[in-house]
């Protein structure tokens, strides 16, 4: 503990010069506004600056990109919140009530819990990964195909009533969207599934390109169709910035909930932020007293995604600077980075590099307290963009949408699966099917159908590999109960009927 401690002052030593600052400085105001853009994200950014980084020193480097990674993380939940478009793939989840709470005149205290959950997300991720950086990573490495399995498992079912109070609708939606995530080739077979002979489709629906079309193409859709000119559904800025008293207190449970579920979730490779926060949204929502106010607009559904997606941005780094395993697409990238400035992240790296390591560990706190600083005062401003005519706004969304969507490939054909799904979830709106859980089903697909056949290879096809490993047995187990409990509550909620009223 003493040796960490040190080693961190050390590590402020380095980071905390006018130049590594300004570098810091500079990646958190780049990040956030690289995360306000739909579809770029941290790699993204991370990737199209690295060329640009080449002469510098490997410590500023890296300080850039770590203000990058949180400050992108922080951007996404921005237009997610005012005008229901997701900067990143993690930050969809903040749509679900960061949105309502904005049409409710109340964007300033959806803001203000996105902000201070990221930054206790942050804080928190960092101070986990100076101190249990190698015991984490003997945790992560328990995990097989089947305790995956379990995990991703539980976070559908935790989520899978996002949707709103009628559960078919909310069932058609998610099996919806899980018949999506089947589009592409199989990666175990290398047939083609489901792409009736378009070879845009052969890698799949990109979940940055879920996100992007499923909600700002079909929010911008369903107010130009004049579905946002509903009575009470006008967009206000409000006289309220910040959150009222009770919801300070419910924030600062969904905050360290959501921190704690995320930072671990983090740590395993492949998770990422996006789940993290769907598990921080699903366990929010099942311990609530009024889980039916959920998507409606609730200041919890907005601090717990946003806490969860930042803190598993930092546990996402310690596989990477630990094992050398990259936990997500921007770890991966910083793998890259890494290994063009001749060093490999692993135990080694600690010893043979100590000044780059804990420099940057001491910038990740430098760069949550730098976005603090810059986003607090911002908090009003943001929300007064809210006063943009609705059509000028949307035709906004429109445009970014449309070039964050051909950035990631620079294909046109991104473009039209962005546009379709856009148009898919302005026709469900239109029915009344909610939409997250499509996003859902397109998200863990993918991953529940990956690791349960690798769990079927690995037992010879035996569903017992399931129940006789008991981490695995242990989601399952959690998976039973997330299933029942809001059953009973429901049968709890349901009116006994008095038998003597028919009579009188």
């Amino acid at each position: 503990m003493s040796d960490a401690f040190s080693n961190l002052l050390n590590g402020f030593a380095a980071a905390a010069t006018p130049e590594n600052l300004l570098f810091g400085l500079a990646g958190v105001i780049l990040g956030t506004v690289v995360g306000v853009l739909p579809g770029l994200g941290p790699a993204v950014a991370i990737s199209l600056l690295l060329p640009l980084t080449f002469g510098l020193d490997p410590l500023a480097a890296f300080i850039m990109f770590g203000g990058i990674y949180y400050g992108a993380m922080y951007g996404g939940a921005t237009t997610a919140i005012l005008v229901n478009t997701p900067g990143c793939a993690s930050s969809a989840v903040t749509t679900f009530d960061g949105h309502p709470l904005a049409r409710q005149g109340r964007a300033g205290a959806a803001l203000s819990a996105a902000m201070i959950g990221s930054f206790v997300g942050g804080t928190f991720a960092t101070f986990m990964l100076m101190l249990l950086a190698p015991t984490l990573i003997e945790v992560s490495l328990l995990f097989g195909p089947p305790e995956y399995f379990g995990l991703m498992l539980l976070a559908l079912v935790l989520v899978a009533s996002v949707g709103g109070s009628s559960v078919p609708k909310a069932l058609f939606a998610m099996l919806l969207g899980l018949g999506i995530a089947t589009i592409g080739i199989d990666l175990q077979t290398g047939v083609e599934r489901m792409t009736f002979g378009f070879p845009e489709l052969a890698g799949g629906v990109n979940v940055v390109l879920a996100g992007i079309g499923l909600f700002a193409i079909g929010e911008a859709l369903w107010i130009a169709s004049g579905g946002g000119k509903e009575a009470g559904d006008t967009l206000s800025v409000g006289s309220k910035v910040w959150m009222r008293s009770e919801e300070w207190v419910r924030s600062i449970y969904a905050w360290l909930r959501g921190t704690f579920l995320g930072f671990f979730v983090g740590v395993l490779p492949g998770a990422g932020g996006t789940m993290a926060a769907l598990i921080g949204y699903g366990v929010e929502k099942n311990l609530s007293k009024t889980p039916e106010k959920f998507g409606t607009g609730v200041v919890e559904g907005v601090a717990a995604p946003e806490a969860s997606n930042n803190a598993a941005a930092g546990g996402s780094l310690v596989p990477l600077l630990a094992l050398g395993i990259p936990g997500s697409a921007t770890t991966a990238v910083m793998l890259v980075a890494f290994q063009i400035y001749g060093l490999q992240p692993g135990p080694l790296l600690f010893e043979k590099s100590p000044e780059l390591v804990w420099g940057l560990i001491a910038s990740l706190y430098i760069s949550n307290l730098l976005l603090v600083g810059i986003n607090l005062p911002l908090v009003g401003l943001w929300a007064k963009l809210l006063k943009t005519p609705q059509g000028l706004l949307y035709s906004a969304v429109l445009v970014f949408s449309t070039l964050g969507a051909y950035s990631l490939k620079g294909s046109i054909g991104d473009v039209i699966i962005v546009y379709v799904l856009g148009v898919l979830a302005f026709v469900l709106r239109k029915f009344q099917f909610p939409i997250a859980p499509v996003l859902l089903g397109i998200v863990l697909g993918p991953m529940i159908e990956q690791e349960f056949r690798r769990s079927m290879a690995i037992s010879a096809g035996d569903l017992s590999i399931f129940v006789s490993r008991p981490l695995a047995l242990s989601f399952l187990i959690l998976v039973v109960v997330a299933l029942v409990v809001p059953f009973i509550r429901r049968l709890k909620a349901k009116p006994v009927m008095n038998p003597m009223s028919e009579s009188d």
